[in-house]
């Protein structure tokens, strides 16, 4: 750790069309707040010209530069976490390279974390999402926020500012799966949030689908909390308790009026509706175990391929494995 350093990680992951506007913005807007500070580019096994536009700047500005090159996709947070272990600022920004988050914003986290926070999120104000990414994004908000214990009020929002003291610890952490933003919450002592303004992408398209937004949830939800285990299983023992009440009520009808023969298609909708929530108890059941499973097989959650880095000599060692 350099004192009074402060380190902006940057996953990468196919953005050729809008580095070079983002390289002008992020290193304009560090120079002018004063700070010493280094630029973290981490390159997520892109398919497109970004690892040599990365490396291209790290010549013109070795100075302010290091570069994390992943040998394979990992994903957003696995990068982040890679930024993390080759930073060395006592403050760590993260910050996505579509520049939805402008630059210009990072000198509200450090000002806030000069009044004492250890981590800093950003809000994003006036988004300009599409309409379903907006509402999604709100929508798996609220089910996050039911489920754990995670505050979090955009957890969408990558802009976020981290005290070395939360890096380190999250470092520590092995999980196979995370999202850093809760987990960080989890660690601070004094979390903030501030509103930062929010752009459309400059270029390019979001990597993150409906679906990826479902299993980014899935995976905050049962990484931080038993919750929707306990729920369902306080559903399964009120649905236990009704269907005893309705074996004991036709019984009943039964020995005093005799058999029926109607209602055949309604216990067929009554068979399916309890067959699906049974099928969905197995699901979430299944990503609790799915979890274990890849936590237990203890594989590298990255592989770097190779570091660009002004104050050491060229990697020349075999691919490098994180866990």
């Amino acid at each position: 750790m350099t004192r009074g350093l402060v380190s902006v990680v940057v996953p990468v992951y196919n953005e050729e069309a809008v580095l070079a506007q983002l390289f002008e913005r992020l290193y304009g807007a560090m120079d002018s707040l004063g700070f010493p500070y280094e630029i973290v580019l981490v390159d997520d096994g892109s398919v497109d010209a970004s690892p040599q536009l990365i490396r291209e700047q790290f010549s013109r500005r070795r100075k302010n530069t290091r570069a994390v090159l992943l040998a394979f996709n990992a994903g957003q947070h696995m990068a982040i976490l890679a930024g993390f272990a080759h930073a060395r600022g006592e403050r760590v920004v993260t910050l996505d390279a579509d520049l939805q988050n402008p630059p210009e914003e990072i000198g509200k986290l450090l000002r806030a974390m000069d009044d004492g926070h250890d981590y800093v999120g950003g809000i994003r104000r006036d988004r300009h999402d599409s309409w379903w990414r907006t509402h999604a994004s709100r929508a798996l908000n609220w089910v996050r926020a039911k489920t754990t214990r995670i505050r979090l009020t955009d957890q969408g929002c990558m802009l976020r500012a981290y005290d070395r003291r939360v890096i380190d610890v999250i470092l520590r952490s092995g999980e196979a799966h995370t999202f850093i933003p809760a987990l960080a919450y989890a660690y601070a002592r004094k979390p903030a949030e501030v509103e930062v303004e929010h752009a459309a992408r400059a270029a390019g398209e979001s990597k993150y689908a409906l679906l990826s937004l479902i299993r980014l949830n899935f995976d905050l939800m049962t990484g931080f909390s038993v919750a929707p285990l306990r729920v369902f299983s306080l559903f399964g023992m009120a649905l236990s308790a009704l269907s005893g009440v309705l074996v004991v009520y036709l019984l009943l009808r039964r020995l005093w009026i005799g058999p029926e023969a109607e209602g055949v298609f309604t216990l067929f909708a009554l068979s399916f509706l309890l067959i699906g929530i049974v099928l969905f108890g197995i699901g979430l059941l299944g990503e609790y175990v799915g979890r274990i499973y890849e936590q237990v097989r203890a594989r590298p959650r990255y592989l770097v391929d190779e570091i660009l880095d002004a104050s050491q000599p060229p990697a020349t060692a075999p691919l490098e494995a994180r866990r």
